[in-house]
């Protein structure tokens, strides 16, 4: 799939252009304001995984401990560098 990075004013003055693209052709727009990313606008065609599809597919995995251990660590890592927004709609 590709993408393709765009200014929220270009996609403003070519969204029919942007929707049509995202679908015939399955491209991916990232909108940015400012240089930073905004929205997308992806293809209803795109694969995406819930927190439900996730938690289905860790529930019915089958680690030895060592991987489990490994996994637990690198979960509590992660969960040290991510931040929460500041602000509600960030």
């Amino acid at each position: 799939m590709k993408e393709r990075i765009i200014s929220v004013t270009e996609a403003a003055r070519n969204f029919s252009d942007c929707v049509n693209r995202a679908h015939y052709q399955e491209t991916t727009f990232v909108l940015q304001k400012n240089g930073k990313p905004l929205a997308r606008i992806v293809p209803a065609s795109a694969k995406r995984c819930t927190g439900r599809d996730l938690a289905a597919v860790v529930a019915g995995a089958t680690l030895s401990i060592a991987e489990a251990r490994g996994w637990h660590d690198d979960l509590m890592a992660a969960r040290e560098i991510l931040q929460a927004p500041r602000e509600k709609w960030q």
